[in-house]
């Protein structure tokens, strides 16, 4: 099976360099036209600049492809919605988006102003909704879409000192839950992945041995994937240095106590076992979640139980 995009319409948020750029010049060289988005800023969010999206684009088209270049800032939804409706005016549909714009303001959290907490969760997190909300009713009215929402292992994990960074990338794997689910209907797929990469904003922290290996182009492949006709939806991959991974936030079976064990003393008694992973699943919704804990209640109680629905 070769993945092609031919006739697709791809927005790439923060294309400018790095993994943007990265999946930019891989969605063009597979036949999407693609709008190169780049603020422009330094990896703080300072500054801002179209050209490194204009290079990006002008790449893209001297390799006979097709592209558009946006500076808007992903922070505000009116300048999205004006990349969006420039790329459908010129070319019809917006079908692929990839949120990828990011920057860093790492301090440990005893010394993290916040302003700079404020800031990364808005480029972060709220341009990502931003992107998303900008996107969606094309895709409803097309009945198509594919979105690729960019994680991390500092939300999935945590990494120190960046508690603003790691509780935006815990946020957006919130946001493709919910949106894989209202997706469904319309055949929208929402995807994430928490790529390891050499870029700009890793620059210092790793070794220049180990930088060969992490190069931003390992990470596109996993991407153009999920948004692929095939894609999977709510699922997290996870990439870096030819590697690739899923990752799940799955829930031990537990187990269920009687009301005269409703007590810290008895959970912290069985704890391991609350914690035995031997049978953990991963709930489809919250519903699936609370119908599992009603579930073993019910049993403990000897109530039979109709189908729950949500």
């Amino acid at each position: 099976m070769t993945i092609r995009f031919d006739g697709r319409v791809a927005i790439v948020t923060g294309a400018g360099a790095g993994l943007g750029r990265a999946h930019a010049l891989g969605l063009a060289q597979r036949g999407a036209r693609v709008v190169v988005n780049d603020f422009g800023a330094a990896t703080d969010g300072g500054g801002g600049s179209v050209h490194p999206a204009e290079a990006v684009a002008e790449e893209i088209c001297a390799a006979g492809g097709e592209a558009m270049v946006s500076g808007a800032d992903v922070s505000d939804l009116a300048q999205v919605e004006d990349m969006v409706a420039q790329a459908a005016a010129r070319w019809g549909s917006v079908d692929l988006l990839v949120a990828n714009a990011g920057i860093l303001r790492d301090r440990s959290f005893a010394k993290m102003e916040p302003d700079d907490f404020a800031k990364v969760l808005a480029v972060h997190l709220v341009g990502t909704f931003n992107c998303c909300r900008g996107v969606w009713s094309g895709m409803q009215e097309c009945g198509y879409g594919r979105i690729v929402l960019t994680t991390s292992g500092s939300g999935l994990y945590g990494n120190f000192g960046q508690a603003n960074y790691g509780a935006a990338k815990a946020g957006i794997v919130g946001l493709m839950n919910v949106l894989a689910q209202e997706g469904r209907k319309s055949d929208i797929r929402v995807n994430a992945i928490a790529p390891n990469a050499a870029t700009r904003m890793t620059e210092g922290l790793i070794p220049p041995d180990i930088l060969e290996l992490l190069k931003p182009e390992a990470i596109t492949p996993a991407v153009l994937y999920l948004l692929s006709e095939t894609a999977p939806t709510r699922t997290i991959m996870g990439a870096g240095a030819g590697s690739f991974s899923i990752v799940r936030i799955v829930e031990s079976a537990g187990i269920n106590l009687p009301e005269d064990e409703w007590t810290p003393e008895a959970v912290a008694a069985r704890f391991a076992e609350i914690g035995d992973l031997a049978q953990a699943r991963q709930p489809r919704d919250a519903f699936d979640q609370l119908a599992g804990l009603i579930a073993q209640a019910a049993k403990r109680a000897g109530i039979k139980l109709p189908p729950l629905k949500p």
